[in-house]
């Protein structure tokens, strides 16, 4: 807005005002008080488009806010005393009334301030995770990318045999197989994240679920010579989820498992039944996490300290879209203590009716 509009905003409402108290204590008064809140107002705007360019030197935001009310509230105060010398009213409420928009002007600025740098930190903070999330999806990009350039340089040079062509195409379909897994990640995370997911709820025996999803997963535990069980109280109640999500986050969970359990280890999937909630734990006999990483291993493309809260494999937001998916569903994912491996348990609503 142009200083000539709030100009004429600040008259055409100090006019409305002064007619309102014309009309009930006459034109003196309701003259005196249009002149009061333009003589007010019009220095107020004038000042704070005067220090919109040269709002940086103030600092920050936040500080901005608390100068802009301060200075509101100096000049609205110097109105106060000069009606008080023109007898619209008495110096004794001029004084209450001068006192009273201290006060306010103090707590207003106080609060703006607070308020402006929570939000200046949530800014920020965002910005950070930002620049983290492109700086891991740029290096998870840049490996397989490059390997397919010298791959395809390789080509164009016919420098290649036959032999050497089938491993070539071998491990370009694999870094296309990689690329196209990160990018399927992301897309999903960012829907999920972002609300956009038309999920329909059911009651699910989580029994059945985890048996077909260890079922369909035991030839890579057999592979990697991991053995993988289930234990389930009876009658355990069923859960209100998606059971494809829920599947897909039992694949993720149970893989990473695998994957960070040595040879000839194990992985117990197990149940239990809270109050409101079925909790589910997925643990394995790997390594284990410190405690940084298990309360950062759901962060996109985290890597601990050893590289162990993200494996080599996979797009690197397994864990976190298993976050997102049981927070869509009105559940809590976390990492529990364990003196040995890793044990992720999950929280989710039981069915009701």
């Amino acid at each position: 807005m142009s200083v000539l509009r709030a100009v004429a905003g600040v008259l055409v409402a100090s006019a409305a005002g002064g007619l309102v108290l014309g009309i009930v204590y006459g034109a003196k008064d309701g003259g005196l008080m249009a002149l009061f809140m333009a003589g007010c107002g019009v220095p107020v705007v004038m000042a704070a488009h005067l220090l919109v360019p040269r709002a940086a030197p103030v600092g920050s935001l936040a500080r901005r806010f608390a100068v802009a009310v301060l200075v509101t509230v100096g000049l609205v105060t110097v109105g106060v005393l000069v009606v008080a010398q023109l007898m619209i009213i008495s110096h004794h409420d001029a004084l209450v009334i001068t006192i009273l928009l201290l006060l306010a002007g103090g707590l207003t600025a106080y609060s703006t301030w607070l308020l402006s740098r929570d939000v200046i930190a949530q800014r920020e903070a965002a910005e950070s995770a930002r620049r983290q999330l492109v700086a891991a999806v740029s290096h998870d990009l840049r490996t397989p990318l490059t390997s397919l350039r010298l791959i395809a340089d390789a080509f164009s040079d016919e420098l290649v045999d036959d032999e050497a062509r089938s491993r070539y195409l071998n491990q370009m379909s694999l870094h296309v197989d990689s690329l196209s897994a990160l990018i399927d990640d992301l897309f999903e995370l960012s829907r999920i994240e972002a609300g956009d997911i038309e999920w329909s709820m059911e009651q699910v025996r989580l029994d059945e679920l985890v048996a077909e999803t260890v079922e369909a997963l035991s030839a890579q535990a057999a592979t990697s010579h991991v053995e993988v069980s289930c234990r389930f109280p009876d009658g355990l109640p069923p859960a209100r989820a998606n059971p494809e999500k829920l599947q897909r986050m039992l694949f993720n969970l149970i893989q990473n498992a695998i994957r960070h359990t040595p040879p000839d280890g194990s992985v117990t999937v197990m149940a239990r039944e809270g109050r409101r909630t079925l909790e589910l734990e997925v643990a394995d006999e790997g390594s284990g996490l410190s405690a940084e990483d298990r309360r950062r291993a759901f962060e996109p493309f985290y890597r601990g300290g050893n590289g162990a809260a993200r494996s080599g494999q996979g797009s690197g937001l397994g864990l976190t879209i298993c976050r997102a998916i049981v927070e869509a569903h009105g559940g809590r994912i976390w990492f529990a203590d364990s003196s040995g491996g890793a044990r992720v348990r999950v929280s989710l609503p039981r069915a009701t009716g």
